[in-house]
C-alpha cells in the first residue's frame, strides 16, 4: 500500500467498492476558482472553494495581475470555504504590495484573520460595496 494511502484512508460508498469523490481531508474535491470583475470603481477578485498550498496558485496570480492594475482592489472572500497560513500570507503580500480590500469573508476566513491577528493589518470590509466604495 502506497505511503499516501495508508496515511490518508478513503471514504468508501456502502458497498465498499468505490472511493466517494471526495477524500477524507482532500480539500482539491472543493474546486477553488476565481472570477473578476469592476466594480464601482474597484477591481473585485471573487474566490470560491478551499485554498491552500496546491490549490492557491489562480488566486494568487489573478491578486497579482490586479493589485499591478488596478489602483483598488477587493478580494470577495464569502465564497471562500476553507483557508489556511498560505493564504493568509497572500494576503498579506498582497497588502503590502497594493491596495486590498478583503470583503465578506466566510466565518472560518474572519476567525482565522483574528486568532492571527491579520485581522489588524488588513482593511476587511462586511461587504463588496462597502470595500469598493470606502
Amino acid at each position: 500500500m502506497p505511503w499516501d494511502e495508508a496515511v490518508m484512508p478513503r471514504l468508501m460508498s456502502n458497498s465498499g467498492e468505490k472511493p466517494l469523490a471526495k477524500q477524507a481531508g482532500d480539500r482539491a474535491a472543493e474546486e477553488a476558482y476565481v472570477m473578476q470583475y469592476p466594480w464601482r470603481g474597484a477591481w473585485v477578485v471573487a474566490a470560491h472553494g478551499a485554498y491552500d498550498l496546491h490549490s492557491i496558485t489562480p488566486l494568487a496570480n489573478a491578486l497579482r495581475t490586479a493589485v499591478d492594475a488596478h489602483p483598488k482592489v477587493v478580494l470577495d472572500a464569502s465564497g471562500i470555504t476553507f483557508a489556511d497560513s498560505t493564504l493568509l500570507n497572500l494576503l498579506i503580500l498582497t497588502h503590502q504590495t497594493g491596495n486590498l480590500r478583503v470583503a465578506a469573508p466566510s466565518h472560518q476566513l474572519q476567525r482565522l484573520c483574528e486568532i492571527t491577528a491579520v485581522d489588524t493589518v488588513l482593511e476587511i470590509r462586511q461587504t463588496v460595496d462597502d470595500a469598493a466604495t470606502s
